[in-house]
């Protein structure tokens, strides 16, 4: 068997949709781009718009599909992850950049990602760009938290939640993506990573990336490890809600160090609100949700660690 190179072992990047018609699953959000992208469309498509959901469902890509349904192209587009400045300088020189006519396409376009972490003066600069966006441009915000986004943003843009894929459309893409590959799986397989990515097709592929690494003796296996992986993170969520004492939260956590810890928070909000669209109220659950509605982007696992000591504190 040959095995993968590092490229393709990327499979998320290799098998990106470039068109929405590639696009799996998201039926109705599709068909309401075709639309608004058609010429004489009856509601044409706005010039700012916000794609929201969960990490790895496609938002980004999303964006840059839509910036080439526009025509956008080369240095037409720009891409900048709010992530890495946070500053008000850079939405003050978009803002300047966008009075230029675009080079070499019929519209600029300017695609913001995670915008949720952008200061509050930096979104109140973002805000004007978007009250006075010229014809020829674009703004394509996209964001896991859009309640952190000043109101008055997201009443400028068209609303897009993207959603988890379903089972049926997560396997429709893998198996896609597995016979792209020129290999089989067995429906086991199939159905170990389906449950273990969460509907996240990011998540997925990475995990397919490493059943399709190994022997066909090893898949199993190396599909399992993962869901023990999905395990531990769901007797963390059991720990964190069933008021356990700390020493065992410890425990899960010491094995849980080397992970990653926005997987972990993700999952444990993930847990917490299955538990009270299921009750009237829960007040512990609640509390821990509190504790983890921040990212760890900057304090990495001693951030993970706190928040689960923050919870067990708040607790007694």
């Amino acid at each position: 068997m040959t095995k993968m190179t590092t490229e393709d072992a990327v499979l998320y990047l290799k098998y990106r949709p470039k068109s929405l018609d590639e696009i799996v699953g998201h039926q109705t959000l599709i068909k309401m781009l075709k639309s608004q992208l058609s010429k004489g469309a009856a509601q044409p498509l706005s010039r700012s718009l916000l794609f929201h959901g969960p990490t790895g469902c496609g938002k980004t890509t999303l964006g840059r599909i839509v910036a080439a349904e526009l025509g956008a192209k080369g240095s037409d587009v720009t891409e900048v992850d709010s992530a890495d400045f946070r500053g008000i300088d850079t939405i003050r020189e978009i803002r300047r950049n966008s009075a230029y006519k675009p080079l070499e396409s019929p519209c600029r376009v300017w695609i913001l990602d995670e915008c949720h972490r952008l200061t509050n003066d930096s979104q109140a600069a973002l805000l004007k760009a978007l009250e006075d966006t010229p014809s020829h441009v674009y703004f394509i915000l996209c964001t896991t938290e859009p309640q952190k986004l000043l109101p008055t943003i997201r009443g400028r843009c068209a609303d897009y939640q993207v959603q988890p894929l379903n089972d049926k459309g997560m396997k429709i893409l893998l198996k896609k993506i597995v016979r792209a590959e020129g290999e089989s799986l067995d429906k086991k397989i199939y159905d170990q990573i389906i449950q273990d990515s969460l509907g996240h097709p990011r998540n997925a592929l990475q995990i397919l990336a490493q059943v399709l690494a190994v022997s066909e003796e090893q898949r199993l296996e190396v599909a399992k490890k993962t869901a023990e992986l999905e395990s531990e993170i769901i007797e963390l969520c059991r720990a964190l809600t069933g008021l356990a004492d700390w020493y065992k939260v410890a425990g899960i956590l010491k094995g849980l160090k080397g992970e990653d810890p926005e997987k972990i928070r993700r999952a444990v909000l993930g847990y917490c609100q299955t538990i009270l669209l299921s009750k009237n109220e829960d007040h512990l659950t609640a509390a821990v949700m509190e504790e983890f509605l921040e990212p760890f982007y900057n304090t990495g696992f001693p951030g993970l660690v706190f928040a689960c000591y923050s919870v067990m504190h708040s607790a007694d």
